[in-house]
This record gives C-alpha cells, structure tokens and sequence, in this order.
C-alpha cells in the first residue's frame, strides 16, 4: 500500500487527536515499521487493518466507520498535494466519471506500484452515478468517505445507496447530487 495513506493516516490522528494519541496507536500495532512512513514508499496492507484495529478498540468506531472518516480526509489531503488531478472537475460525479480513465492514470505515473481500485461507471445522468468498484482489498468505506470527501470539497451535498455484490471486494454505489 502507499506510503501516502499511512503519512495521512497519522497526520489525521495527530490533527484530529495529538501527536502522542498517534504515537499510542502505532505502538500498540505493533508495526514492522514502527509507524516511520514516505509518502511515496510501499507498505505492507496489514499495516493499515492494524492501525484500524487499534483505533476500533481505542474509540469504539466501526472499522467502516474509521475507513469513512480517513477516506474524506485523506480526500482533501489528495486534493491539497495534487490540485493538478482536480483540474477542470466542477462536482463530485466529473471526479467520479474520470477516475479510471484520467485521475488513476496520473496516480500510476506518480506511484507506478500502486495497486489501485478499479471502478466502472455504469451511467451517468447530469445530477447521478452508478458506480462499480472492485479492488483486491475490501475498502469501500475507505472509498464512500473520499466521495464523501470530494462532494465537501465542490460543495456538493451527496447521497448514496451502497449494495455489496456476490463477487469479493465489488461493490455498486447508486450516487445522486441534491
């Protein structure tokens, strides 16, 4: 996984709690790593589903709830460090239509290695989305809070049905922009 996801991930709990509560949850982790991150290195996934553990036990959170939460602000974290890729996007459903077509393509030139999601877009209507999402880890929270985080980010006000397909890690969003 990339190293930005988990320099994000402490960033938020330094930003959001303090320093020492981020300190707390690597140590209680117990990462190979010692939680010593670069944004552009490469990280074991088991790693992030430690750290999420350790924020399920220590804030009663759901590990959904915790992937909505680092998604939207791992949203703007992207959008802050790489405004190129949000360049002519004027709401949440122009990000979403391009994301494997542009925004995924300029990532891969960035971090060649990542392993990224794929999504689909199943229609599109001038205020709805249907969207597929596959990945090999099962991360779709992760993924409703940086649409979440992307609809705050155009000032868009965002609804989302979520359905779990039969096939592992694919899921359908049913989107629409009130």
């Amino acid at each position: 996984m990339l190293g930005i996801v988990f320099t994000s991930l402490i960033e938020m709990l330094e930003e959001k709690v303090s320093p020492e509560f981020a300190d707390e949850i690597v140590q209680e982790a117990g990462l190979e790593t010692k939680g010593s991150y670069i944004a552009v290195g490469r990280y074991p996934f088991d790693d992030l589903v430690k750290i999420l553990q350790v924020l399920e036990e220590k804030t009663g959170k759901t590990f959904d709830n915790l992937q909505h939460d680092f998604g939207f602000y791992l949203f703007g974290r992207l959008a802050q460090s790489h405004g190129q890729v949000m360049a002519g996007r004027e709401s949440v459903l122009d990000v979403l239509e391009v994301l494997d077509d542009d925004i995924h393509v300029q990532v891969k030139a960035l971090y060649p290695d990542a392993d990224l999601p794929h999504f689909t877009v199943l229609s599109r209507t001038e205020k709805a989305m249907r969207l597929r999402y596959e990945s090999s880890r099962d991360l779709f929270a992760l993924a409703e809070g940086l649409m979440d985080g992307a609809a705050a980010h155009f000032g868009d006000e965002l609804t989302r049905e979520t359905i779990k397909t039969a096939t592992p890690h694919t899921y359908e969003f049913s989107l629409s922009v009130v």
